[in-house]
């Protein structure tokens, strides 16, 4: 049990120290990943304003079949990507929420720029 404490603690350090840097914009918003056991979710949020403006999850009914893996999480990053597209959105900042930019969180980040997002 301490092990799992020490690392919801190491993360929660880690999400700290990147949010004091990476702030979103209406210009500019702040893309955010979260990832649970069985799902992902994605948030894109203006901090000046305190809005999502456009959010994707595999909870979602037309997305319910995602997986909790690499390939899907590239397919969850397209449809993420699109959506900011739809808003006339193409640039974010990319915010990991304190996870290592590996796997899933790096699989969503490459499938919304290959939708076309710039980050």
């Amino acid at each position: 049990m301490n092990r799992v404490l020490d690392k919801q603690r190491k993360r929660a350090k880690r999400k700290v120290h990147i949010r004091k840097h990476i702030s979103g914009t209406a210009a500019k918003p702040r893309m955010t990943v979260f990832r649970s056991n069985s799902h992902m979710y994605v948030q894109v949020i203006d901090d000046v304003a305190g809005h999502t403006l456009v959010s994707a999850s595999s909870m979602e009914a037309e997305l319910r079949e995602l997986k909790n893996t690499v390939a899907d999480a590239a397919k969850l990053g397209e449809v993420i990507g699109k959506r900011l597209l739809e808003k006339n959105i193409d640039s974010v900042v990319f915010d990991r929420n304190g996870y290592l930019f590996h796997g899933i969180v790096k699989s969503i980040a490459d499938g919304a720029r290959k939708a076309g997002i710039k980050f």
